[in-house]
């Protein structure tokens, strides 16, 4: 085998031009499939990641009805007003946990002569364990009946920097969206999810929000529930309640963190199927350039095919000199195509830190075999005619 490998790349040195040729279809697919694969997998982690974050026992309820997909409420679908009746109601469901209802607009946050707009969510105080988001500083007002319409507020910790600086916050007034509230507490940093800064929020009783708001209805409900139960059979369960409360409409969205990320993966799929014919058609182009090459060299190397078979040499021990040639030659240009991944990769990276980039090995792996395949494939044709060679005839040729 060693000394096969040795003609090979004796072969292909003795050529070099002609070789990188025929290496850079090979290379070219292979760094496309690299780096787009990176792309796709380093935005599927960080989807999961993100929604992660809030648990993996999270249900979303939102009003209308999608069935074709879209925006509830938006595009298809009809809507009905979800209500805190309805919410209150989400509670007897057994397996249920804990349930926000909430409502948000935006609105300018004010004290002190300073003021920014931002995102201002009604909620509830079990936010904290249904969006694992916990107040770092302070609490957030009593729980019990959320019709209650506190004049208290939640600040997120930018908003308190950006308009209290380094002082104490509670106790200290704000004006949001012109009422008056009390600051009772300070979120810890959560940072940002699908580009919006959830730091830059403040948090005020669902009631006190849908008014100043000007709403009648709830905008989502999220909630979670005992891991023991299938989150299938928990929205079903949701389904059936809405509907004997909405007059046996299905008139509400549904949708489980597992849907969410199986709908996501079905996007990745079909990116990756995308990726895969463009890193097929480069593949096709190398090895054509392959079998081209592997076919003017049997040309060439006729009298060096006639003299080794004279010699001794069998069919199939010629066969495999040039199998082992054309599997060295894509071989060689997989390995280049991933070393060009993998750098382009490293510049992304260093270029866009915030860019998801992650390159699992599977995917390097499975461009070595296949670079590998591609060559053997290529090189059939090639082998047999060299190996169909009348010796003789062979010995005579010029």
């Amino acid at each position: 085998m060693l000394e096969l490998i040795r003609l090979a790349a004796k072969a292909i040195v003795s050529h070099r031009l002609r070789s990188i040729l025929s290496m850079i279809g090979i290379a070219i697919g292979v760094t496309s499939v690299i780096l787009l694969t990176s792309l796709g997998e380093g935005t599927r982690l960080y989807m999961v990641e993100q929604f992660s974050q809030f648990g993996t026992n999270i249900i979303a309820i939102n009003p209308g009805k999608i069935d074709t997909g879209g925006i509830p409420g938006i595009f298809g679908g009809s809507t009905q007003k979800l209500s805190l009746d309805d919410a209150e109601a989400l509670r007897r469901i057994p397996g249920i946990q804990d349930m926000v209802p909430f409502s948000f607009g935006m609105a300018r946050v004010e004290a002190g002569g300073r003021g920014r707009s931002v995102f201002v969510y009604g909620v509830t105080p079990d936010m904290e364990e249904v969006w694992r988001w916990r107040v770092r500083t302070g609490s957030f007002w009593p729980g019990g009946d959320p019709r209650q319409g506190f004049q208290l507020a939640v600040l997120g910790p930018k908003v308190k920097r950006e308009i209290f600086g380094s002082e104490n916050p509670l106790g200290k007034f704000v004006k949001i969206a012109g009422t008056r509230f009390r600051v009772i507490g300070v979120m810890e940093s959560k940072g940002q999810m699908m580009g919006f800064d959830l730091d830059d929020a403040a948090f005020i009783p669902v009631t006190t929000a849908m008014r100043i708001f000007n709403q009648d209805e709830l905008q989502e409900i999220d909630l979670t529930f005992a891991h023991g139960r299938e989150p299938a059979d928990v929205a079903e369960a949701i389904r059936l309640l809405l509907r004997d409360r909405h007059d046996g409409k299905d008139d509400v969205t549904i949708t489980t963190q597992a849907a969410m990320l199986e709908t996501f993966g079905n996007i990745m799929n079909i990116v990756t199927m995308a990726v895969g014919a463009i890193g097929g058609v480069s593949l096709l182009v190398g090895a054509i350039g392959i079998l081209t090459m592997m076919w003017i060299a049997v040309g060439e190397r006729t009298n060096e095919i006639g003299l080794i078979r004279s010699i001794g040499a069998t069919r199939r021990q010629v066969e495999l000199v040039f199998l082992t040639e054309a599997a060295f030659l894509a071989m060689l240009g997989g390995l280049l195509g991933i070393g060009t991944g993998l750098g382009l990769c490293a510049l992304i990276r260093a270029a866009v830190p915030g860019l998801p980039v992650h390159t699992p090995m599977i995917f390097v792996a499975a461009a070595i075999a296949v670079s590998f395949l591609t060559g053997i494939a290529s090189g059939v044709l090639p082998a047999r005619r060299a190996a169909g060679l009348d010796p003789v005839e062979a010995l005579r040729a010029e």
